[in-house]
């Protein structure tokens, strides 16, 4: 359950709370937070969130967030400060006990026992997954419950396509489109409904993993078989596509989707391996993932966590081994996008860190607009480009207000691009306005991988390219404290064109 109060925001259970706030202004990476819990100072912390463990059910708790600067102490008057109550104590269902008896050999086909447990699951109980490899097809999950997996435990998706049928409404690289199921399902899709599920926690300390590349080859390779004559009688259009796999591959389930659910949390668990993108959050609201780690190297399309025409989503405390982008912010495709107009808003990314992918990119679907966006504490300088703001020149709609601070990143990239640009066109060109890059240290290093002959070499630091039509350059744009280059194959260099009201404020090529 995600609670905010006074602007101090709360994962709570029944026995454990974590909070998390926004970094105001005034802070930096050398502030410190002291935490008081029920008026004692019980944590202090480098980090905008701390979690407080083994806590009474069903019991109020005062807490307030107070700063200084590292070494100074003394009384602080609150930030930040909140009541929180934790949830009642809740029952556990065991999925190996009867009447389930799922079986975790890595072997059976759990299915049906998974999701009798998740549809008799009520308000005061939680699903529980523990020690073993349970094989599974698609699960769907109703408001008010819970899936908690435990240290050792693993939701396993098959490598079936058949095991994710019947196909769904959903959407998929900006487009509505029928997909097949994703393994873990939360609501259904409806961009002029409603939030028709809430409530809903994916928890534990074990993981969820997809059926990955097998799965992702074996469903494209069955479209492909499907659509054979379509794709023959297309095969200029398909020449315009990123390659001859984008249209088949668009009915790839992804691990978790939610879609029209608000109030949702996913923490503490490893997941990954989907068969495209590991976390897809669509039409939702109030969504909080932490302590995760994702893993999909290998996979194409293999994004960690994509919010997409949602609002109030939070990302933290959280590590990725990623075969694309390790957070892809969306909000629709060309005209598609235009007209249902859902924008993605009030985004937050801190405290995490990518080992590899392509790191974080607000696009390049983002017809429905991007505003709000806020990240701080993020470590992508080993992704392959860094922090991206993306388009192409088809796609309409805007992205505003983004602010990046205290980040170490690969390359800052602003600007149109030629890929993923099928399809008709939008009404006009997007904007890129109003973002703020400070205390950034951007290396201008590109990283590659195996397959590439130079799988690492400089770029610029700085990349900013806006839409050729008059008034779509990128513009407002303040780079503040940015550090650029000093790193082997790294780059200090800048490049500007179709570019208005660029800033630059102490800003050191090292």
């Amino acid at each position: 359950m995600i609670v905010t109060n006074n602007g101090l925001h709360a994962s709570v259970s029944d026995t454990k709370i974590t909070l998390f706030w926004d970094q105001g202004y005034a802070e930096t990476p050398q502030s410190i937070y002291r935490i008081r819990f029920d008026g004692s100072e019980a944590a202090k912390v480098d980090r905008t969130h701390v979690t407080f463990l083994d806590l009474t059910p069903d019991t109020s708790y005062d807490f307030a967030v107070c700063m200084s600067e590292e070494g100074e102490y003394g009384d602080f008057e609150p930030m930040l400060a909140g009541t929180f109550r934790t949830l009642p104590a809740k029952r556990e269902i065991d999925v190996t006990a009867a009447p389930y008896h799922a079986v975790g050999d890595g072997r059976t086909m759990n299915t049906s026992a998974l999701q009798q447990a998740l549809d008799d699951c009520g308000p005061d109980e939680r699903v529980v997954v523990p020690a073993g490899t349970f094989l599974t097809g698609a699960l769907y999950m109703h408001s008010d419950s819970e899936l908690k997996v435990l240290r050792g435990g693993v939701v396993q998706g098959s490598a079936d396509p058949a095991d994710y049928e019947p196909r769904v409404w959903t959407r998929f690289e900006g487009t509505e489109c029928e997909c097949y199921a994703s393994l873990i399902n939360v609501g259904a899709l409806d961009h002029d409904g409603g939030y028709t599920t809430s409530n809903v926690t994916i928890t534990g300390e074990g993981s969820i993993l997809g059926g990955g590349a097998e799965l992702m080859r074996r469903t494209i390779d069955l479209q492909r078989e499907l659509m054979k004559d379509e794709l023959a009688a297309m095969a200029d259009y398909i020449a315009t596509c990123e390659n001859e796999d984008t249209i088949p591959a668009r009915v790839r389930g992804r691990l978790i989707n939610v879609a029209n659910a608000r109030n949702v949390e996913i923490s503490g668990l490893t997941v990954g391996q989907s068969p495209s993108w590991n976390v897809q959050l669509i039409y939702s609201d109030t969504i909080a993932t932490y302590g995760c780690s994702f893993t999909s190297a290998g996979v194409w399309n293999g994004d960690g966590w994509d919010p997409d025409s949602s609002t109030n989503c939070w990302l933290f405390d959280s590590r990725f081994d990623t075969g694309d982008d390790m957070v892809a912010i969306k909000s629709g495709k060309n005209p598609e996008g235009n007209a249902i107009a859902r924008p993605t808003r009030h985004v937050r990314v801190f405290d995490c860190v990518s080992t590899h992918g392509h790191g974080i990119a607000i696009g390049s679907e983002m017809s429905g607009g991007v505003e709000d966006v806020k990240v701080w504490d993020v470590d992508i300088s080993h992704a392959r480009f860094g922090f991206q703001i993306k388009g192409t020149p088809k796609r309409g709609g805007y992205v505003r207000d983004v602010t990046v601070r205290d980040c170490d990143v690969a390359a800052i990239n602003i600007s149109a691009v030629p890929y993923n640009d099928d399809g008709e066109p939008g009404p006009d060109q997007p904007v890129f306005e109003k973002i703020a890059f400070e205390r950034v240290h951007a290396l201008g290093r590109f990283w590659g991988d195996e397959h590439d002959a130079d799988p690492l070499h400089a770029v610029p630091a700085i990349l900013i390219q806006g839409f050729d039509k008059p008034g779509h350059e990128v513009r407002d744009v303040t780079f503040r404290d940015v550090t650029l280059g000093g790193v082997e194959h790294g780059s200090g260099t800048v490049e500007l064109s179709r570019a208005q009201g660029i800033r630059f404020e102490n800003l050191k090529a090292l």
